[in-house]
C-alpha cells in the first residue's frame, strides 16, 4: 500500500453542517435580522401539520431536539421509576440520556453485524420483569427488521418506540418508518436527513399519549434568544468561514474551536450529556425560527433522499469487490442512506489518514458503543462486554458521506483515497 499525500483547502465533511444549501443559508441570514420571528410564529404549527400528513399519523409535536422529543414521550408514558427501557448499543448518548433524565433504566441490547440494528435474539435474553419499553433505532437510515421486532414486542407486552433520528423517509415493506410503534421521534440536528441545526419531532396515532404530549409541550418554555441566535449563525459561519479555510494553516479548525469556546456556536453534544446530566436548554419548545429552517428543508426531502440514493449507488458500483465490506441490500427495506457505512478492520487507521492527509472528515459514528467517544460509559449505565458485536463494529465501521453537497469531484476524491488503501 502506497499512500499519496494530497492537501485540499475545503474539507469533505459529514457532520459540521453538511446539508445546507444556498436557500437554507440565505433564510438563516435573513432571520438573524428578524428577531421578532425567532420564538413565536405560525411556522411551528405548519411544520407539525406537514409532518403528520407526510407520515399519515394523527399527531406530531415539535421540540427543540430529538432528545427533547424522546424525553417527552417517556414522561407521557407515566412509567414507574427505574422501569427498564431496552435500546441497542452502537448508538449516541442522545438516545440514552432521555431515559436517564426520565428516571428510567437503560438496558443495552447488542446489534446485528449485517445491518447495524438491534439483535432480536439478544432482546429475548435481556428482557426482565421490569422491562416495559423497547426502543428501536434505524441505524444510519437502514430500517430494522420490523416484522420480528413487532412480533417480539407484542409477545412480551412491550411499548414500542421508534428512534427515527437517522431515517426520515425510509420505509419497511412500503410503510414509512415512524408509523409502527406507539410513538416515534425524529431529529433535525446539523447532520441529519433534514437540518435546522437543532430540532426534533414526536409522532403518534395514540390519542391518550397525544394529549399528554400536548400538555408537556404547552408547559415548556422557549429557548433563550441567544440560544436561537447560536443556531441561526451556525450555517453562516460554517459555510462562509470555517469550511472554506478549514485546512489553511488550520485557521478553520481554530475558528470553529474558538467560536464554540466563546459560545458563539453551540456544540452538538454538551459536556454534561457525556456524563448523563441534562443541559438547561433541554427540553424546550421548537422556536419559530428553527421551524422555518426545518420546514424549508422538509420541502426538499424527496430531493435530498434521492441524491443520497444516487450517491449510495455510486459507492456500490465503484467499491464493488474492494477491500471494504459494503452495506447489505434488503429488498423489503428502503434505506434513507444518512450514511453509507462500510466495514474493515483498519477503519480507524483509514479515518485518521483521511482526516490528516486528505482533509476528508469521516467516521464519526460510531467509534464507541455510545458516542461520542469521550462519553462516560459508566454514567450511561453501560457495562463493557455486554454487547460484543456492537463493540466489534466500533472498531470496523467507516462512514462515507451521502449528503446533498457532495459533488462528483468529492466522490472521486473519496474513491481515489480508498483505492490507495487496497
Amino acid at each position: 500500500m502506497t499512500l499519496k499525500i494530497r492537501r485540499y483547502s475545503k474539507p469533505i465533511s459529514i457532520s459540521l453542517s453538511p446539508n445546507t444549501q444556498k436557500d437554507d443559508i440565505w433564510l438563516a441570514f435573513k432571520l438573524i435580522f428578524q428577531p421578532w420571528k425567532w420564538k413565536k410564529g405560525r411556522a411551528t404549527e405548519n411544520l407539525e401539520n406537514e409532518f403528520k400528513n407526510y407520515l399519515g399519523l394523527k399527531y406530531a409535536f415539535s421540540f427543540n431536539s430529538g432528545r427533547s422529543a424522546l424525553f417527552a414521550i417517556l414522561k407521557s408514558l407515566n412509567l414507574a421509576s427505574e422501569t427498564e427501557v431496552l435500546l441497542q448499543a452502537f448508538t449516541c448518548n442522545a438516545a440514552a440520556n432521555p431515559i436517564l433524565w426520565a428516571g428510567l433504566e437503560p438496558v443495552y441490547v447488542d446489534c446485528n453485524e449485517d445491518d447495524f440494528n438491534i439483535d432480536v435474539n439478544d432482546i429475548e435474553r435481556k428482557i426482565s420483569q421490569r422491562a416495559k419499553v423497547l426502543m428501536v433505532q434505524h441505524t444510519f437510515g437502514l430500517p430494522a427488521d420490523m416484522e420480528k421486532v413487532i412480533d417480539l414486542a407484542k409477545r412480551n407486552n412491550l411499548i414500542l418506540i421508534e428512534d427515527c433520528a437517522h431515517s426520515l423517509g425510509a420505509e419497511y415493506k412500503n410503510q414509512k418508518l415512524g408509523t409502527f410503534g406507539r410513538a416515534a421521534f425524529f431529529s433535525f440536528s446539523r447532520d441529519k436527513i433534514i437540518s435546522s441545526v437543532y430540532g426534533g419531532m414526536a409522532a403518534t396515532n395514540d390519542d391518550a399519549l397525544a394529549e399528554k404530549l400536548r400538555k408537556i409541550q404547552s408547559e415548556l418554555k422557549y429557548p433563550s434568544f441567544y440560544w436561537i441566535f447560536q443556531q441561526l449563525v451556525h450555517p453562516l459561519l460554517l459555510n462562509w468561514i470555517i469550511l472554506p479555510i478549514y485546512n489553511f494553516i488550520n485557521l478553520g479548525k481554530i475558528f470553529l474551536v474558538l467560536s464554540q469556546w466563546l459560545h458563539i456556536l453551540s456544540k452538538a453534544v454538551h459536556w454534561k450529556e457525556k456524563r448523563g446530566e441534562k443541559p438547561s436548554y433541554f427540553p424546550r419548545k421548537l422556536p419559530n425560527a428553527l421551524s422555518l429552517l426545518a420546514e424549508n428543508q422538509f420541502k426538499k426531502l424527496k430531493t435530498l433522499n434521492s441524491r443520497r440514493k444516487e450517491i449510495a449507488e455510486f459507492y456500490y458500483k465503484e467499491l464493488a469487490g474492494s477491500f471494504l465490506e459494503l452495506p447489505k441490500k434488503y429488498p423489503e427495506r428502503k434505506n434513507a442512506f444518512l450514511r453509507f457505512s462500510v466495514k474493515n478492520k483498519k477503519a480507524h487507521q483509514i479515518i485518521f489518514d483521511a482526516w490528516k492527509n486528505r482533509n476528508i472528515l469521516v467516521g464519526d459514528w460510531y467509534t464507541t458503543p455510545i458516542a461520542p467517544h469521550d462519553t462516560k460509559l459508566e454514567k450511561m449505565h453501560y457495562r463493557p462486554g455486554s454487547c460484543p458485536k456492537a463493540e466489534k463494529l466500533c472498531g470496523e465501521t467507516l462512514n462515507l458521506p451521502t449528503h446533498i453537497n457532495i459533488s462528483r469531484r468529492d466522490l472521486e476524491r473519496i474513491i481515489a483515497f480508498l483505492r490507495d488503501w487496497e
